[in-house]
């Protein structure tokens, strides 16, 4: 499958408001990170992640297959977290009500990400086959 621009920004939502909400609440409960915080990182991570997914499409334009490895998906947590912690670290994710630890910040992040990467690369193929099959566009 070769995943068009509105199927991986379908994806990277779908998979934000259902597995990364659950791993969200299951990191607030262990992390010293209030819920209504976690969760407006959450929507921060959502919103910054479609101009990721434009800036991605024009990046693999460069490709010859107009594809990521799937390692390049995995590793992609690097620069969306760094840039996520700039935001939060600088007062620019509104909503949020104090400083956040950079710990619990960065295990909550890589909590949700290794989540829906596993999710995506495994069970997503097997329960949504048509997902595949459009390009990952979900609609």
């Amino acid at each position: 499958m070769i995943p068009t621009l509105a199927g991986r920004i379908q994806t990277r939502l779908f998979l934000l408001a259902t597995v990364g909400a659950v791993l969200t609440a299951l990191s607030a409960l262990v992390l010293p990170m209030s819920f209504v915080d976690a969760y407006l990182v959450l929507l921060a991570v959502a919103v910054v992640g479609v101009g990721w997914e434009l800036l991605y499409h024009l990046l693999m334009q460069f490709r010859w297959d107009k594809d990521w490895p799937t390692l390049f998906g995995l590793v992609a947590i690097v620069p969306e977290g760094l840039l996520m912690w700039v935001l939060l670290d600088r007062g620019l994710i509104p909503g949020v009500g104090g400083p956040v630890p950079a710990g619990a910040f960065a295990a909550m992040f890589a909590i949700v990400w290794i989540g829906q990467w596993l999710f995506a690369n495994g069970p997503m193929r097997v329960l949504f086959v048509q997902w595949r099959l459009r390009g990952g566009r979900l609609i």
